[in-house]
């Protein structure tokens, strides 16, 4: 079992921490080195933080956008990602994703119901879900709705691709310790 993430970001994150103290090894990918296609990095898994599409936080869409066919073959060949809420109102701020997903935004508390079962409901574990902070909805979208708001709004999709798997949440919370337990660790890491 290898546990090892690569966190998609400008500059370091307290976030590290936490999926450290999971148990994973967490490297900073930033915008630079994400774009490059010189650079390579062997992850079981990426995430993509909460604001990545908002200027005032980020300038990591350009970057996801140049590094769209690597995210579909990391995806492809067993990789799994995790991409929070865009945090900005951008419609078309997933399109660097290898399914379409329309994101729109809206931060404020919801009410979570999941839709069936899934280990990555585990991904809300131990928060109140009759009030999850959230930033946004996905009101059209390629995936498999794994949790909605009280209005059946989605707010966690997954979308399996090749061996690997994209969840795409508008939580605006840190996911769980058991989730990142899970989420990070795995048989291989994937090449990026």
């Amino acid at each position: 079992m290898t546990c090892r993430v690569g966190l998609l970001w400008d500059s370091p994150l307290m976030f590290s921490r936490l999926i450290e103290d999971c148990g994973a090894c967490c490297e900073m990918v930033n915008p630079y080195m994400l774009a490059s296609p010189f650079w390579r990095g062997r992850f079981v898994a990426l995430i993509v933080p909460t604001g990545f599409a908002n200027p005032a936080y980020s300038n990591l869409l350009p970057a996801l956008r140049a590094s769209s066919g690597r995210i579909r073959r990391f995806i492809k060949s067993g990789g799994r990602l995790l991409a929070f809420g865009a945090g900005c109102p951008r419609e078309d701020a997933y399109d660097w994703l290898p399914f379409p997903v329309t994101y729109a935004f809206g931060y404020g508390p919801r009410a979570v119901r999941f839709t069936g079962e899934s280990r990555y409901t585990s991904l809300f574990a131990g928060y109140d879900l009759a009030a999850v902070e959230c930033d946004g909805t996905f009101p059209a979208h390629g995936g498999e709705t794994l949790a909605v708001s009280a209005s059946d709004e989605a707010l966690l999709i997954e979308k399996t691709i090749g061996s690997g798997t994209i969840l795409v949440s508008s939580i605006h919370e840190y996911p769980s310790r058991e989730f990142l337990k899970g989420f990070s660790c795995g048989d291989r890491e994937t090449l990026f």
